[in-house]
């Protein structure tokens, strides 16, 4: 045999040997944290992890579930990634992140959302109970990366399943904080190592190996209309979580101060950045100018002129209309500020009256800028909200006294959270009742997301026995 193909097959050996010996070493060393250098390193490492979880105690589950709580909750990691957010993506608002990071962790449901069914009668017990799908791959966004991961950690592993993240590339830094530091806690607690993996450098390439593995049982989705058609597309059992277009409606009977303070507080929560935020205003002409006056109260900025409305278009979005990325989850005093017009942070949303077919009605930009739409009566409000929804059935928001009209407006918007009389963060348990979930799954009807969201239902039958009635 030629010794140039002896070299090459000995080097090619050699190659092998070393690529396996680093990828074993990779899988076991726990000083990763989760964190791999390729997506099939991070989803090699989830499958043995679940494995492992597949055969622990709902009660093990439970207390890892309490370890990602603790992690988050302690004050130095609260900060820490809720600084690191707003630094690392340029968008929301430190105080904010605090509660929002807050809020998923001590409001998304454990294993107590696993409540098996039991049907009994002459011919026995049948269960039906949740049980893990096994790797889910969860791709995450900037505008949400830390509430998302804790969202999908707590819930996911309550489920029995191990989960691979794809961040988004401008959220790396913050979620490999988070993703080491939750494992790490996990550990501590007697979980797997590689409960939550990732790689050390997401991108769309990595996103595509991710959706492409066989491994890869259950994929989620959490970010705009293009990802979400993707991983819809790939083949696989798929949760989508996709955009929205939260209009508000503002009728005669409303409490109009009320209903001002609750649209600006909901408007400008993390500088309009969470998917359930209002983005636009339909009111009644008798109590237009009444709402908007109390809106300028509570810290909105009014522009009247229609040239000064262009130039903040031209300066927020893209030629083809869309939001211009540098603007996405900053403040209004920052936007105003690149306007040339100095404001305090008191002001917290910019607002004016446009008509219906305005391109900020139609548009999701997720800044606090907010379109004001006059109109005749609660019927014609009700309409040109749903068509400025466009169909994605997210979320809408309702001021008024009216049960009837509530009840038509929920049932013409068919939104997966319908909030009434009170700012649209109270649809995600702030202020309002329920759990929280930074999975809002509209696209595939999953709705707020929690365990039983990632788990398949299988059926246990005994027959002839265990019926004791």
């Amino acid at each position: 045999m030629d010794i140039k193909v002896i070299e090459q097959m000995v080097e090619q050996a050699l190659k092998e040997l070393k690529t396996e010996q680093t990828q074993r070493f990779s899988l076991s060393r726990p000083e990763n944290y989760g964190i791999f250098e390729t997506m099939d390193e991070a989803i090699d490492a989830s499958e043995e992890a679940q494995k492992k979880l597949l055969h622990s105690k709902l009660d093990h589950r439970q207390r890892y579930v309490e370890a990602i709580r603790s992690a988050v909750l302690k004050r130095e990691n609260l900060e820490l990634i809720s600084r690191l957010s707003v630094d690392e993506t340029e968008m929301g608002c430190y105080e904010h992140k605090l509660i929002k990071n807050r809020l998923a962790a001590e409001r998304t449901p454990g294993t107590e959302d696993l409540a098996t069914e039991a049907v009994t009668g002459d011919r026995g017990l049948t269960l039906v109970e949740y049980c893990p799908f096994g790797v889910i791959g969860a791709i995450t966004p900037t505008t949400n990366p830390t509430e998302t991961i804790i969202n999908n950690s707590i819930s996911m592993i309550a489920g029995g399943n191990t989960v691979v993240f794809s961040p988004h590339p401008r959220a790396k830094r913050v979620s490999q904080t988070l993703v080491k530091l939750l494992n790490k806690e996990l550990m501590d607690a007697g979980a797997p190592a590689n409960l939550i993996t990732m790689v050390e450098e997401p991108s769309i390439e990595n996103t595509n190996k991710l959706i492409e593995n066989p491994k890869i049982r259950l994929l989620v989705a959490t970010g705009g209309p293009s990802i979400v058609k993707k991983v819809l597309s790939c083949g696989k059992k798929a949760v989508g979580a996709g955009a929205g277009n939260p209009p508000v409606v503002v009728d005669e009977t409303a409490d109009i101060e009320k209903a001002a303070m609750d649209i600006v507080a909901g408007c400008s929560f993390d500088n309009n950045v969470p998917c359930i935020a209002e983005k636009e205003v339909f009111a009644v002409d008798s109590i237009c100018d009444h709402l908007i006056h109390y809106m300028k109260r509570n810290g909105a900025y009014e522009m009247r002129d229609e040239a000064l409305i262009q130039k903040l278009i031209a300066l927020v979005t893209t030629e083809k209309g869309g939001p211009e990325t540098s603007f996405v989850g900053k403040s209004a005093e920052y936007i105003l500020k690149r306007l040339g017009i100095t404001v305090d942070n008191s002001v917290k949303v910019i607002i004016m009256e446009v008509p219906k077919d305005h391109l900020l009605v139609q548009e999701e930009l997720m800044m606090p800028i907010l379109p004001i739409v006059r109109v005749s009566d609660v019927d014609t409000a009700i309409e040109y909200a749903h068509e400025a929804e466009h169909g994605n059935r997210h979320t809408a928001m309702m001021h008024s006294k009216n049960i009837e009209k509530l009840s038509k407006m929920a049932k013409v918007m068919e939104t997966t959270i319908f909030v009434k009389n009170a700012p649209s963060y109270a649809g995600i348990g702030v202020g309002g009742e329920g759990f929280t979930t930074f999975t809002i799954a509209g696209p595939t009807g999953e709705g707020l997301t929690s365990a039983r969201s990632f788990c398949r239902k299988r059926r246990c039958v005994m027959a002839d026995v265990f019926s004791i009635r």
